[in-house]
């Protein structure tokens, strides 16, 4: 008897991050971790604020305590300081329209939609219905998980573990796609084919320099090479 051929995957899901990949928040969470950082006397730029791309909010807070070489404060404090971030953010979230897409990301859901491949978010971020209602993306999404269903933060899998399972797809047929090396490595982890978007997306399968770049078929190239490789 000959050899049985592998059976060749297909691209089935897409799994977006939120934040700098789809729509334009980045500004916001910087504004409103400045200002805090500020009140409390610790230095944060915009170097400090790209390393807690794609993290959770408490990672985050102690990411920037740790810049500082500071201690972190007692657990009530850390979470007053945690909840006093979001609240400042979630003002700014509100002055959000469809405006702040960023270029690109509707084209490539609709055509994603027209080829059958079904679509999720995997973000960090219990502000993912919000925004996804204030921009009107949430419409393009047959899945969810976000920070309001998740425990552990990115390079964790989970999120993008249980993307795909409310997709109803296995992992190995989907890809993701993210703007954080945290994310890369997080799509990794839970064995799909990673494309970056922008400068800080380090480790992943193919780089682009937006969404605007992406389309149907390099996202199928993308996870073809990737299968290929196994």
């Amino acid at each position: 008897m000959g050899k049985r051929l592998k059976t060749r995957r297909e691209l089935r899901g897409v799994i977006f991050d939120l934040d700098g990949v789809l729509v334009t928040t980045d500004a916001f969470h910087f504004r409103a971790w400045k200002e805090l950082a500020d009140e409390l006397g610790l230095e944060f730029d915009e170097e400090v604020n790209h390393r807690l791309r794609g993290v959770s909010r408490q990672q985050s807070l102690r990411n920037i305590y740790d810049h500082n070489r500071r201690p972190l404060p007692d657990g009530e404090a850390f979470a007053e300081q945690c909840a006093r971030k979001n609240a400042r953010y979630v003002e700014l979230v509100r002055t959000m329209t469809p405006a702040d897409l960023l270029p690109g990301s509707l084209g490539l859901l609709d055509a994603l939609r027209a080829e059958g491949v079904r679509c999720a978010v995997a973000s960090a971020s219990r502000n993912t219905p919000l925004v996804l209602a204030l921009t009107g993306l949430g419409r393009y999404f047959d899945a969810v998980a976000d920070g309001n269903d998740v425990s552990k933060s990115k390079p964790d899998p989970e999120g993008f573990l249980l993307a795909a399972e409310r997709l109803g797809l296995a992992p190995g047929d989907c890809l993701g796609v993210e703007d954080a090396a945290s994310g890369v490595e997080a799509i990794h982890s839970a064995g799909m084919a990673a494309v970056g978007v922008g400068p800080q997306a380090v480790g992943a399968d193919a780089t682009f320099a937006s969404v605007a770049d992406l389309t149907v078929g390099v996202l199928r190239d993308v996870f073809g090479r990737k299968e290929e490789r196994g």
